[in-house]
């Protein structure tokens, strides 16, 4: 191996170490050892992935990367979803959009532009996203008469239309759902599929002629977000109504269900359902003729799931080895990986794999027979691991001599020898609802472990600060919700200033050290004194994790930003009577008990 010479003051040489598992051998490569095994191997998409519980943006942004869901594009917060992660939204879509057409709802497609002028009518409405509307100023190189907004979302887009087609009571309910895309020009910093400038999602709008009706259908599209996080993605979720600062703007209440990533502290909203009241019926003229020959104004609702609920299962399931994908919507459930050896006939093998694959997929499974011969199967076994997999089927000599084959479970780990073709077919049926009950129960004993019962408000900021978020007993005011966000953001930029000056004290020992080296004497090119250490050159941060320097002072884990309201949940679970109770915060009497925390 050749030395890299860094010549100048205590410089000291560094051996790199070169590895390449793409070595050709006779014996095939065993499979990687126990899961959470930190050992490099060769080819960025098998290269230690940083820490997810201690880095976690870093542990996201490069699992995204390697295990192909996304790529990046030349406009920021804009990014292109590749097909592992476009076949995980359509297994998503097919789901509720079966499921919405079972209540009635009919798919439908609006256009792109809204004018200014209707974007406008609904003040609150336009209030509410106004600062991430996009707008279209210009043909080619001539100025619009009128700027066009591109659809934050469609309200103004659709009720227009909504007018004319509504006429009698027997003109509804109408319901329609189309399957699109938005721009709302985040000022964040953009993170794929959580906080984007363009994302996918579906939006169903729909008018009644009475409340009750329009009330029933809030709550039954809610128990679909329920399903779609619970029964598809693994998810577990909490079923709630917003608080009246966070609701919909424009809207008479939203409801939501609400994810917690305990790595990150963080909660995320999933997906809303909105009574929209006769607000925006009001505002858009949508009118129908009662059984009284009556005139009066339509009941609305608007509901909404994005991609956004991808990046939740990511960071939801995800560990040290990549993704982990539930059944229902790995786009592979099962790999099958044939043992090659080198110089060796491996015909009988490949038609053994395709021989398995073709038995499984005529069972509903999704199979794919990994038959490149170019690569060992540790290289496959550690791209099928990093991209979710749920199941790898391992089919080697001894296996086609036995007339058996082995799988190894992506969840857990665990693995299972000598099942015999006979049987196969279950099996396999079975363990995909194994998996994905496990993935469930998993996240939902993590996240429940995270979840602290507060009364007092001097326990309210510690827990935000141990990374759980918060049940207590609130009065239910804006104007409480509003002290408790302004006191948690001041806790937040306390705790930033803080890790501001210990970043300047650790500089400053850096520098005093550096000088201290610059004033010995220096060494000659490739010694290396007994009792010094050799440093090696540090890794490109895309590669490993950033290496961490000893420090006296206890490592600072940054846990900031304001704590708000997250939902009032309807499960009895989290409901309590909340008679003689006092608000956590002011000590006013307490009307609800509310989910509070830090989120996304």
């Amino acid at each position: 191996n050749l030395q890299k010479v860094l010549v100048g003051r205590r410089h000291r040489i560094a051996e790199m170490e070169a590895s390449d598992n793409n070595k050709k051998d006779n014996k095939p490569k065993a499979a990687p050892k126990a899961q959470g095994q930190k050992k490099d191997v060769s080819g960025d998409k098998t290269k230690i992935l940083p820490d997810k519980i201690k880095e976690l943006p870093e542990w996201y942004a490069q699992t995204l990367l390697r295990a192909e869901l996304i790529d990046y594009y030349d406009v920021s917060g804009c990014y292109i979803l590749r097909p592992w992660s476009f076949s995980i939204w359509e297994s998503i879509q097919a789901f509720f959009d079966a499921e919405i057409k079972k209540l009635g709802v009919q798919g439908a497609y609006f256009p792109l532009f809204v004018t200014e002028a209707a974007l406008q009518q609904e003040e609150n409405h336009v209030e509410g996203f106004a600062p991430e509307v996009a707008w279209v100023t210009r043909s080619g190189r001539s100025p619009l008469k009128k700027p066009i907004a591109i659809r934050p979302t469609s309200e103004t887009i659709m009720y227009p239309a909504f007018a004319k087609w509504v006429r009698s009571h027997r003109d509804l309910p109408l319901k329609v759902n189309q399957w699109t895309n938005v721009v709302r020009w985040e000022f964040k910093r953009p993170t794929p599929f959580l906080r984007t400038r363009e994302f996918l999602w579906q939006e169903g709008h729909t008018a009644f002629s009475n409340k009750k009706d329009a009330d029933e259908e809030v709550h039954q599209i809610l128990e679909l977000y329920r399903r779609v996080y619970e029964e598809v993605l693994a998810v577990p979720v909490i079923k709630g109504q917003k608080s009246e600062k966070e609701k919909f703007p424009g809207g008479d209440y939203t409801t939501t269900v609400e994810a917690f990533i305990p790595e990150a502290g963080r909660a995320i909203q999933g997906a809303t359902s909105h009574s929209l009241g006769q607000n925006f019926s009001k505002m858009f003229n949508i009118q129908f003729e009662d059984d009284q020959a009556q005139k009066a104004y339509a009941w609305q609702n608007s509901w909404g799931l994005t991609t956004r609920s991808i990046g939740v299962m990511i960071l939801t399931h995800g560990d040290q080895k990549g993704l982990v994908l539930p059944p229902r919507v790995a786009p592979y459930q099962i790999v099958i990986v044939p043992i090659y050896y080198k110089d060796k006939d491996n015909t009988a093998l490949s038609e053994r794999a395709v021989e398995v694959q073709k038995k499984l997929t005529a069972l509903g499974l999704r199979v794919f027979a990994d038959l490149r011969e170019n690569h060992n199967p540790g290289a496959k076994y550690n791209q099928w691991e990093m991209k979710g997999v749920p199941l790898r089927l391992d089919l080697g000599p001894k296996d086609m001599e036995s007339n058996t084959i082995g799988y190894t479970r992506r969840d857990t780990g665990a693995k299972e020898l000598g099942i015999s073709y006979d049987v196969l077919g279950e099996r396999m049926l079975a363990l995909m609802d194994e998996i994905q009950a496990n993935l469930l129960a998993r996240a939902r004993a993590n996240r429940d472990a995270r979840l602290a019962h507060i009364s007092e408000w001097d326990k309210f900021i510690p827990a935000l600060d141990a990374q759980n978020f918060v049940l207590a007993p609130w009065c239910n005011t804006t104007a409480c919700e509003d002290e408790v966000k302004k006191k948690t953001a001041e806790h937040g930029e306390k705790l930033k200033e803080a890790e501001r000056r210990k970043e300047e004290r650790k500089n400053a020992r850096k520098t005093k050290k550096t000088e201290k080296s610059a004033a010995e004497p220096t060494e000659p090119v490739g010694a290396n004194p007994e009792g010094t250490k050799a440093e090696v050159e540090p890794a490109k941060a895309a590669d490993v994790p950033a290496a961490t320097e000893n420090d006296e002072e206890e490592e600072f884990e940054m846990q900031t930003g304001a704590a708000k309201t997250l939902c009032i949940p309807f499960d009895k679970e989290f409901q309590k009577d909340t008679e003689g109770l006092k608000c956590f915060h002011c000590a006013n009497p307490a009307k609800v008990f509310c989910l509070w925390g830090r989120s996304y």
